[in-house]
């Protein structure tokens, strides 16, 4: 079926011949520029003189006479202009920051008045009377009158709430805010496009022989639908003096059925506008054929991209045919599925024989906010604004990782490496800029701060350009990344003429943090084209950008509800029922422009595939396009609809076994030979899982240090230990003996006691000077607190004798490996050993969930069992380990577990009957702990046994191995 700007092509040379040279051809967008210059060339066959050709916004430019301010002139002219009007009125002028959401909202509200040429004056004066309305709007029909009522009526009965007020005291000041600022720009020698657009209409255009240059042919305007009243006015003149030729896309389908609103505006133009379209005769595509529709249904948002990577297949061979080039399209109703697409299509697909490359054309833009630029201008903006708001001199150290880390500073993994091994060293949450700076390069730039707002888009300016010509040297640059580079450098440049000129002339000052919110709202809007043929190979494009152009195979993504048509309106001050009185657009006409759109790219395709979602969440009802519904009904079309359900499985458990040959025994042997010591926490991890212990201490595979920004549970239970053997080596000093007297009175002392515990355990000097903040502080009262139930225990134990502080012993130990006797040196730190009437009790720490019960001891000596009990294993290896190296019996382990020493004391209970670890009772388990402490080394050392992970798997729930062990 032949293509709509084929024909057009067709009709222009037949109908215009040589004229055509000296036309002009006019599009709502420049996507079907190069397919009409192709379709020309094609028919034409030989060198000719192009038309010029122009979007509709840079056709009626030509009459301005004026320059088009940006939008960034345009919000500081009118913030300039509102506030002197507020300040006229005796009120309060607002902060730029307030005001940039509400400018936005007027800018576009006056585009609106001015695109659909409505009176500013009468739509935004008062209509609190009623009864005025009849006379006031006279010149509208009842129906109009009666939506101005409705508008009212709330605001009518009863005291208006002070919002309504507000609001009505804006709309007082509109029709003047509206013509000053219009004023106030044509003073600088600029105009908006939608005063453009009104001049034109009323017949006062700045420059009216504007179309001169094209008098010897004709003004070509090809494929409208929606027409603003300006356009409306305008195309209608041009037809009039006979300078005008219009070609519009229709069907019968919709343009005989009143009831389509996709032929809405197509009625409109031709029947009421009078708009004479240059295909005389009706034209019949959708029911020319019986089309085949396919429907995909998936499951999630990416999942909508991730359909193309079968049914593409199938097309790829079109690639390669000449005659069908460029004929697979894919449309985006859904814009947001541009990325997922990009990286589901193939490069290249193979027909059997060889290998093809898969071209793509994508020119909806690529925007800048999914690029790695984006990342790092997002993170230079997040550092600036961390600096003005805390007023301070220091940033977090995450920020300089994610800067070290960033691809594009080109920070050397060495470089990095170093940097951060200081912080880790130093635990420096906050690092100060100062040092930063000392550094020199792109990272003393990147983290200078901004001092002045003058200097806030040069200071950005001038990280970009640094790390754009890094990126040239390194020669690491991509073709889409320069382009990104380039445009951040133009936007910025704009903003910062604007903003200077701003400040120049007015006495407003903007604060630094809006400048910066300025210059992020700059960067977020930038976008730019990927390279591509438009002629070859797959189509990417939004809904819009398929206006004209039509495709034998079409894929449609984001069929649903809600996106195809959208369920929203740009937000307005100007009320539904007042937008409706004056002609503004409504939701109907975005819902008529979108069924246009829809039914249009259907006319001409060949092969038809729907994408929708059917998964439920916050931004998407799950439900396809009342259009495909609709289509369903009406069209008697053949439709296929295909689940596509991705495959969940869960990932199966890799069995991971260290087999202990030569070289892992060779490691191992180390702890027969004394090189190594045995500790009660290695003891424990190779009770808890064999595999844990073989990665900490024969791999010595440590988890990596990391600077400590929130306090993490063993930090507080270094803490705790460090303040318990401070409190205790002072008192010491003089006496053994510690009565309840003397703690009382140390207790005094806690408080400084915790301060300098923490910078010893986090800066490994108690004496550092450390400005605690909120987290920091809650840290250190929690260690006051188990500090305090270890001292009331104490207290209440007093008097006794304290033996010894965090003291260290070391014993031989014999047991045997398949019957060969070996010896190991247990290696122990002792937290506390005290004496109380002839009784030595070893006293361990814990401000974990250790448990005083077990049931029995070979349960807790029980790999995979889940009644181990590491907290009982550890003080009985310290209880043993003491007896030994100093040659006493009957010494008690002792618990102090802070969570339930006041509820159950410090001594372990065995079984259900919690008989008190004590006595003959507690010499039998220690006799028991040695048997059992043999049979496990014997199993570590027997070169037969490998290591493998427990199956129980509570033992992973805080292990920095839970992945290499296959969990």
């Amino acid at each position: 079926m032949k293509a709509f700007l084929k024909e057009v092509a067709e009709h222009l040379v037949s109908e215009l011949g040589d004229q055509l040279q000296h036309s002009a051809i006019v599009f709502n967008n420049k996507r079907p520029v190069a397919y009409l210059q192709k379709h020309l060339a094609d028919i034409i066959q030989k060198p000719f003189w192009s038309p010029a050709f122009y979007t509709i916004q840079e056709f009626f430019a030509l009459s301005a006479g004026l320059n088009l301010a940006d939008a960034f002139t345009q919000f500081f002219t009118l913030f300039k202009v509102y506030n002197r009007l507020v300040i006229a009125e005796g009120g309060h002028p607002m902060e730029p920051a307030n005001f940039y959401p509400i400018a936005r909202i007027i800018l576009s509200d006056f585009a609106q008045i001015d695109n659909d040429l409505v009176d500013a004056v009468k739509l935004f004066q008062e209509l609190e009377d009623i009864a005025e309305i009849d006379l006031q709007f006279d010149y509208l029909t009842l129906e109009q009158q009666e939506f101005l009522r409705s508008f009212w009526s709330s605001y009518s009965e009863g005291k208006q709430k002070k919002q309504q007020e507000q609001f009505i005291r804006m709309w007082r000041r509109m029709p003047t805010l509206y013509e000053e600022f219009h004023a106030e720009l044509r003073e600088k020698g600029m105009i908006t496009i939608g005063q453009v657009y009104r001049q034109l209409a009323e017949g006062r255009p700045a420059k009216p022989e504007f179309t001169d240059a094209f008098a010897a042919g004709k003004l070509v305007f090809v494929g409208f639908n929606a027409l603003s009243q300006a356009e409306a006015v305008v195309f209608r003149r041009l037809q009039e003096q006979g300078k005008a030729v219009f070609y519009f896309d229709t069907d019968t389908y919709y343009m005989k059925d009143k009831s389509q609103e996709a032929g809405l505006f197509l009625r409109k133009n031709l029947e009421r506008n009078g708009l004479l379209n240059a295909f005389t005769q009706e034209r019949s595509f959708l029911k020319a054929t019986n089309k085949i529709v396919n429907v995909y249904q998936t499951q999630g948002h990416a999942a909508e991209a991730k359909v193309l990577h079968e049914t593409l297949q199938q097309d790829y061979p079109l690639l390669q045919d000449a005659q069908h080039a460029g004929q697979v399209a894919l449309i985006l109703a859904d814009e947001t599925l541009l990325l997922p697409v990009l990286q589901t299509i193939p490069t290249q697909y193979h027909d059997g024989q060889k290998n093809h490359k898969v071209d793509l054309n994508v020119t909806m833009g690529y925007p800048l906010a999914a690029s790695s630029v984006y990342g790092l201008a997002d993170l230079w903006l997040c550092v600036q604004a961390q600096m003005i708001e805390g007023k301070k001199d220091t940033v977090n150290f995450k920020e300089v990782e994610a800067f070290l880390s960033h691809p594009l500073t080109g920070a050397s993994e060495r470089s990095r490496n170093k940097i951060m091994d200081k912080l880790i060293l130093e635990q420096l949450v906050e690092v100060p800029v100062s040092r930063l700076i000392g550094q020199k390069g792109l990272l003393a730039l990147f983290f200078n701060p901004v001092k002045r707002v003058e200097d806030a888009t040069l200071a950005f300016q001038a990280v970009i350009k640094y790390i754009l010509e890094l990126q040239l040297a390194q020669k690491t640059l991509k073709q889409t990344e320069a382009d990104l580079f380039i445009a951040t450098l133009k936007e910025l440049n704009r903003l910062h003429d604007t903003l200077t000129e701003h400040l120049q002339i007015s006495r407003a000052g903007f604060s630094l943090q809006f400048v910066l919110s300025l210059i992020q709202k700059a960067v977020q809007g930038i976008s730019v084209p990927l390279s591509g043929e438009p002629l070859e190979g797959i189509q990417v494009m939004g809904l819009l950008e398929s206006r004209n152009l039509d495709f034998e195979h079409i894929y449609v993504l984001g069929v649903n509800e809600g996106i195809l048509p959208q369920t929203s309106i740009a937000t307005s001050f100007i009320p539904d029922s007042i937008r409706r009185a004056h002609g503004l657009p409504v939701i109907e006409n975005l819902d008529a422009i979108s069924a246009y759109m829809f039914y249009r790219l259907l006319q001409r395709a060949e092969k038809i595939s729907l994408v929708y979602n059917v998964q439920t969440d916050e931004s998407n009802t799950g439900e396809p396009s009342r259009f495909l519904r609709q289509l369903e009904y009406e069209s008697g079309y053949q439709f296929n609809y295909f689940i596509h359900q991705q495959e969940v499985a869960t990932e199966n458990k890799v069995p991971v076994m260290i087999k202990k040959d030569p070289e892992v025994m060779g490691l191992l042997n180390r702890y027969l030979t004394g090189e190594n010591r045995l500790s009660a926490s290695a003891l424990t991890t190779y009770v808890t899982c064999p595999l844990q212990f073989f990665y900490r201490y024969v791999a010595k595979i440590e988890e990596p240090k990391d600077v400590v920004e929130n306090v993490e549970a063993n930090v507080i239970g270094l803490m705790l230990h460090w303040v318990l053997e401070t409190f205790y080596r002072d008192l010491l000093k003089t006496d053994a003996m510690m009565t309840k007297e003397r703690i009382s009175d140390k207790r005094k002392e806690l408080a400084r006691l915790c301060e300098r515990a923490y910078a010893k355990i986090v800066f490994n000097d108690d004496q550092h000077q450390v400005e605690h903040n909120g987290m920091q502080k809650v840290v250190l009262a929690i260690v006051a607190a188990y500090a305090n139930i270890v001292l009331d225990q104490d207290e209440a134990h007093a008097p006794f004798r304290l033996l010894g502080l965090e003291k260290k012993d070391e014993i031989s130990f014999k047991f045997k490996v398949k019957g060969e006797e070996k010896t190991i040196r247990l290696h122990g730190i002792i937290d506390r050993i005290d004496e109380k009437d002839g009784m030595i009790r070893i006293v361990d720490y814990k401000t974990g969930s250790d448990d005083l019960r077990f049931n029995t001891l070979e349960d807790v000596f029980e790999t995979n069992g889940k009644k181990q009990n590491k907290a009982l294993i550890q003080t009985l290896f310290y209880t043993h380990v003491f007896e030994q190296a100093n040659r006493h019996a009957n010494v008690e382990p002792h618990l102090y577990s802070i969570r339930n020493l006041r509820t159950e004391g410090a001594l372990f209970m065995e079984g259900k009957a919690k008989m008190p670890l004590e006595g003959e009772r507690l010499e039998a388990i220690k006799q028991q702990f040695i048997a059992l402490l043999q049979d496990k080394l014997g199993e570590l050392f027997n070169d037969e046994i490998p290591f493998t992970p427990t199956t129980n798997e509570e033992s992973f729930t805080y292990s920095p191995y839970t992945t290499l062990c296959g969990m």
